[in-house]
């Protein structure tokens, strides 16, 4: 099992001799800071000399490639997390960094404490307080947790990208939902800490209240949809639940809550599941969270789509939402481009 590094958090190496400066370059890809190398006796004409030579490049204000041909993505962001001093990786740097999202960002974000008064160049800077406490003290380069991580891409990213990510982090076993909400106990100004929490909170508790509670308050009720019938079975012995069923249409919603969980073993009972129903004659459709909280009007035409496709006769209406995506038109036939 690795150590952990003693270092401070976001401090960088301070070598004492050439010998060590150059174990310092090797650990740092072929990277030196200034600050390093005056540390281990060099002067500033020798650096300059290096730099003029062609023997180093700068990559940053104090920041030096040693070795040539390094131009990948992890030698510039490295390069920029040193010029930055007690920096880590965060944000979509981070996320990257830690495997959830497969394209790395353009930008370089890093955080360092509220209290630092620096300014540097070519780095999206992230101030908050107590930074440390937001760094994996496992892994060097620093980059902030995951729990942070993916509550910071939650915070500057859409609603979709919050879901994503949220769901490549739980499928990947990365964190769980109540490491999550620990972190997001600390952090009352989220921009999105109530759907967080809720999204959260039923994932964690296996109780899909709070999804279904959302499906009629945003999909059905404004868009003059029938409300249907919630925990509807579809067995004689009541063993199965559905989480909302239309009776009249025989047509069943699944409101899928799970972020990431859903193993082979999950998928092969939903199926099961499904072929059951379909033989007593019933459609089974299925909705997730994005649907829901994010394109909830979308998710409204879709369904009054199928609703109509089985007799329901009703035109349904337009809700209060900017730009909502339900058209009227032949009763239970409304349009949208999704």
């Amino acid at each position: 099992m690795k150590e952990p590094d003693t270092r401070m958090l976001g401090a960088p190496v301070l070598p004492h001799d050439e010998a060590s400066l150059m174990s310092v370059a090797a650990e740092q890809s072929g990277m030196l800071t200034r600050a390093q190398c005056l540390a281990a006796g060099m002067t500033d004409p020798a650096i300059r000399w290096r730099l003029s030579r062609g023997h180093w490049i700068a990559l940053h204000h104090g920041v030096y490639l040693t070795v040539r041909g390094r131009d990948d993505w992890r030698t510039g962001a490295l390069a920029a997390q040193l010029a930055v001093d007690g920096s880590a990786w965060s944000h979509r740097t981070a996320a990257f960094v830690h495997g959830l999202n497969a394209v790395p960002p353009k930008e370089i974000d890093v955080v360092i404490d509220a209290q630092h008064r620096i300014r540097p160049r070519r780095v999206v800077l992230h101030r908050r307080a107590e930074a440390d406490d937001a760094v994996d003290p496992l892994h060097w380069p620093w980059r902030t947790t995951v729990e942070e991580t993916v509550l910071d891409v939650s915070a500057v990213g859409s609603v979709d990208e919050m879901f994503a990510i949220l769901g490549r982090a739980f499928q990947r076993r990365l964190t769980t939902e109540q490491a999550v909400l620990a972190r997001l106990a600390a952090r009352t100004r989220h921009r999105r800490r109530e759907l967080l929490q809720l999204v959260l909170a039923d994932a964690a508790d296996g109780a899909k209240s709070a999804m279904e509670v959302r499906f009629v308050r945003d999909v059905l009720r404004p868009h003059g949809l029938p409300i249907g019938v919630r925990q509807r079975s579809t067995s004689p012995d009541r063993r199965e639940l559905h989480d909302v069923g239309f009776p009249e249409q025989r047509v069943l919603v699944e409101l899928d809550g799970r972020l990431g969980h859903e193993g082979r073993e999950a998928r092969v009972q939903d199926g099961r599941r499904d072929r059951r129903s379909a033989a007593g004659g019933w459609l089974t459709v299925r909705a997730f969270w994005p649907d829901v909280a994010v394109t909830p009007c979308e998710l409204a035409v879709e369904v009054a789509a199928i609703l109509g496709s089985r007799g329901w006769r009703d035109p349904g209406r337009t809700c209060r939402r900017q730009g909502c995506a339900f058209r009227l038109g032949s009763p239970g036939g409304a349009t949208s481009a999704r």
